[in-house]
C-alpha cells in the first residue's frame, strides 16, 4: 500500500506523475468531478491549520467524495491507547490525512496498512506543501524542466526538508541559506539522500545564492509558542508580547535570522527575476517583509491556491486513480 509520508521513498517519476496529474485536474476539473464518489477522507488534526484543511476538504468535495474533520483535542484520543484509537478511526474512511505534532504518530498509522496515510505536516516533513510548491514553480516557469535554481532563506525545517529532497530528485539545484536548523526537524538520512544528488548547496553568501535564482522561498523562524495570546501574533512581536520564558530564544533568533529576511530590496539587488514564495502564514517583519509579499514577483497566493490542486492529485494517486 502506498502512503505519502516523507518523499524519501518516492522516485523522480512518481513525483512527476503527481505534478502532471495536478496540472491536468486544474485544467479540466469537470473530468474529475465524480471520480471519488462515495469515498471518504478522514482529516485528523493534532494542530491547527488553514490551508491544509481548506485544500483537502474542498478538494475531496470537488472530486465527488466526502471529508470528515476530526480534531484530536475534541475526540477521545487522550482517553485511550493511541494505536487502538487510530486503527478504529481508519475503519471509517478510504484515506487518512494526518496533521500531526509528531511524525512518529503518522508512521504508526501508516504501519497498519489499512488505508493510505498522508503526512499533512509534522515536525519533520511537509510533502504536500513541497509538491504544491513544485507545481507552482513548474506552472510559472513553463514546465518542470525549466526550473533551474531554487533558494531557501532562513531556518531549515520540515518544509525545507521535503522541498529540497523533491527538487534534488527532479534535478533542480537548491541553495540553502540557513544559519540554523530547527532541531526537531533534522533527518540525517533525508539530508544525506538529498546531498548525494549533487543538487543541494549550503551557503550564507546571499550573492552566491540569489544570483540567477528562479525562485526564493522562506518560512517562519519564530515559534507561535513564543507569544502570549494577549500580545497578538508573531506579526506584532513588540517588546512585552513575548512570553518571558521564551525571551532569550526569541532574541537569539532575531539576531541569527534577520540578515536573511526575504524582502524586496534583497530580490531587487541580487535577482530581480526571482519569484517570491512563502508557504504561509506570513509573519510580517520577521522572515518576510510586507513589500516582498506585495512584490510584483510574488507567487504566494497562487502557491496557496495550488495546495487545492496538488491535494487532489495526491489523493487520486494514493487511491490508484492516477
Amino acid at each position: 500500500m502506498k502512503h505519502l509520508l516523507t518523499l524519501k521513498d518516492y522516485t523522480k517519476e512518481e513525483i512527476e506523475k503527481i505534478i502532471n496529474k495536478a496540472v491536468e485536474i486544474k485544467t479540466n476539473p469537470e473530468k474529475y468531478a465524480d471520480i471519488l464518489k462515495n469515498k471518504t477522507l478522514i482529516m485528523l488534526f493534532q494542530k491547527t491549520s488553514t490551508r491544509t484543511r481548506l485544500s483537502f476538504e474542498a478538494g475531496m468535495t470537488q472530486l465527488g467524495g466526502h471529508a470528515i474533520f476530526l480534531d484530536s483535542r475534541t475526540s477521545q484520543f487522550s482517553l485511550t491507547d493511541y494505536k487502538d484509537e487510530i486503527k478504529a478511526v481508519m475503519r471509517f474512511g478510504d484515506i487518512l490525512m494526518f496533521r500531526a505534532k509528531k511524525f512518529a504518530d503518522v508512521e504508526v498509522a501508516a504501519s497498519f496498512n489499512q488505508i493510505p496515510v498522508i503526512d499533512a505536516c509534522s515536525e519533520k516533513y511537509h510533502p504536500c506543501q513541497a509538491l504544491g510548491d513544485i507545481l507552482t514553480m513548474a506552472e510559472n516557469a513553463g514546465g518542470l524542466d525549466k526550473i533551474k535554481k531554487v533558494v531557501w532563506l532562513g531556518i531549515e525545517n520540515n518544509v525545507s526538508n521535503t522541498l529540497k529532497l523533491a527538487c534534488a530528485k527532479l534535478g533542480i539545484d537548491v541553495y540553502l541559506v540557513t544559519p540554523k536548523a530547527h532541531e526537531i526537524s533534522v533527518d540525517e538520512e533525508l539530508n544525506a539522500m538529498a546531498e548525494a544528488t549533487g543538487h543541494v548547496q549550503k551557503t550564507l553568501d546571499l550573492a552566491v545564492a540569489m544570483t540567477d535564482a528562479d525562485f526564493v522561498h522562506t518560512d517562519t523562524w519564530m515559534d507561535m509558542e513564543f507569544f502570549s495570546a494577549e500580545g497578538g501574533s508573531a506579526s506584532g512581536g513588540e517588546e512585552g508580547k513575548v512570553k518571558p520564558e521564551f525571551k532569550k530564544e526569541y532574541e537569539a533568533r532575531i539576531k541569527i535570522f534577520q540578515p536573511y529576511q526575504l524582502n524586496a530590496a534583497l530580490v531587487d539587488k541580487y535577482g530581480s527575476k526571482a519569484k517570491i514564495m512563502h508557504c504561509m502564514p506570513c509573519h510580517v517583519g520577521y522572515e518576510i517583509s510586507r513589500d516582498a509579499i506585495d512584490h510584483t514577483n510574488s507567487l504566494i497566493f497562487d502557491q496557496a491556491e495550488n495546495r487545492l490542486h496538488i491535494q487532489k492529485a495526491i489523493m487520486l494517486y494514493l487511491l490508484n486513480q492516477c
